[in-house]
């Protein structure tokens, strides 16, 4: 595959607009897109102030981050997608929801463009099958907050194509960032393990073995996390957290 030059990223929210200054810092240009003007405007503002932090650390000059702002460009329309070379969805944990904007983006996109997914969760192979080109379809788990922390996660559905894999991989490299590849599994890698922690750290709450305080202590000292489990809860948000249980199968409560 070509270069990647342009890439769309659909969805303004952290993670969004995270993904979206990560690949304008490094060159690439970027349409953000969300259906919510008003969040777009939030989103610059954020993604404005987060790479200043960069420049007043001494990690990025003041006209490379003038350069990396003007690199993105915001719209509510997903047809502006129509040129890009590669588009992140970073929207809603919903799999319904998911499914339509790809059958959309099959529409929009042009024919070689890569599909990718930001979902921590949800199955790519489902996800491919909305579109005509599953073999261009793939997860592309960014961790939170993009631009800081080093790994993403990239899941391979059935059909994912060796090309698509390594173009995305490429990508991730070129974005400063370490990979690790997953199979199409319930989870993937980083949730399967985390969210059954975290909903025992609930349990272990809920029957009194211990105090929040010390269960994040121990955990943090006693396996050497910089968070404990409830903590990071807390940091995730409860209502995440739940969506990833029970698009993981790890649904406690029936």
């Amino acid at each position: 595959m070509a270069e990647i030059k342009a890439i769309g990223v659909i969805g303004s929210g952290q993670m969004g607009s995270g993904i979206a200054q990560l690949a304008a810092m490094y060159g690439i240009d970027v349409w953000l897109v969300d259906t919510d003007t008003e969040a777009l405007t939030r989103a610059t503002k954020s993604i404005s102030t987060s790479i200043q932090r960069f420049v007043a650390k001494g990690n990025f000059t003041q006209a490379a981050g003038t350069d990396a702002l003007k690199r993105i460009q915001c719209t509510s329309n997903v047809k502006e997608l129509h040129s890009v070379d590669f588009v992140i969805e970073a929207i809603v944990e919903s799999e319904d929801v998911k499914k339509k904007l790809f059958l959309q983006l099959d529409k929009v996109a042009k024919s070689s463009a890569i599909l990718a997914t930001n979902t921590s969760s949800i199955s790519i192979t489902r996800l491919a099958s909305s579109t005509s080109r599953p073999r261009q379809v793939i997860g592309m788990h960014f961790m939170n907050p993009p631009p800081i922390m080093k790994l993403v996660e990239i899941i391979r559905g059935a059909d994912t194509s060796d090309e698509t894999f390594s173009a995305t991989k490429s990508l991730a490299e070129r974005f400063g960032k370490i990979t690790v590849c997953s199979q199409d599994f319930s989870g993937f890698i980083v949730n399967r393990i985390l969210m059954p922690m975290i909903n025992e750290a609930f349990f272990a709450l809920y029957t009194g073995v211990a105090t929040k305080e010390d269960i994040d202590t121990g955990m943090k000292l006693g396996t050497n996390q910089p968070m404990g489990p409830l903590e990071l809860a807390d940091f995730i948000g409860l209502d995440v957290c739940l969506s990833i249980m029970k698009a993981s199968s790890y649904w406690p409560w029936g």
